[in-house]
């Protein structure tokens, strides 16, 4: 029989698993636009220690591994801010992604209040943009960051979420 995979909130002590597989899934992104010297790939360990107290960060566990992780955050206005969603490359195109998209979204909407979600990709990013539209986000700006990079910003209202319809 197989392990399943469990999805909790992180603690301090899942800090150097979830940097280095955030180091692991970035590379791809920046192989695509051709910049290592994204933020993910030199974030150092203090600084998400931060965001471990600061905001919410979850982590999916395979055992005692991690991974996936997705990190969120909710504005003063009520705007959930969803950053960092990171599936191991061996455990993508099963659902994890979704599973810790809807996730984090019921736990910034149900202990933040959150009313709506935001969060950010890059143009050629279509696997991420594709996730994010099944998941009801629909872009609503773009930013050209560099002659490489434009960021797409999406957005869904909370009531247009998976857990609402269940609740």
């Amino acid at each position: 029989m197989g392990m399943s995979v469990t999805v909790s909130a992180a603690t301090e002590q899942d800090a150097e698993q979830i940097l280095k597989l955030q180091f692991l899934c970035y590379q791809s992104e920046a192989e695509l636009y051709g910049d290592y010297s994204i933020e993910p790939l030199t974030q150092p360990l203090d600084s998400l220690k931060a965001e471990l107290t600061e905001g919410t960060v979850l982590v999916a566990r395979l055992g005692d591994e991690v991974v996936a992780s997705v990190r969120g955050s909710v504005g003063a206005d009520g705007t959930a801010r969803i950053d960092k969603l990171i599936v191991h490359p061996r455990m993508q195109r099963h659902g994890l992604g979704g599973r810790l998209l809807d996730a984090i979204e019921s736990r910034l909407a149900a202990d933040a209040g959150a009313k709506s979600f935001q969060l950010f990709t890059g143009h050629r990013s279509d696997r991420n943009l594709r996730l994010y539209r099944k998941h009801g986000y629909e872009p609503v700006a773009t930013e050209r960051v560099d002659e490489r990079l434009s960021l797409v910003t999406l957005a869904k209202d909370v009531r247009a979420s998976a857990f609402v319809a269940s609740a």
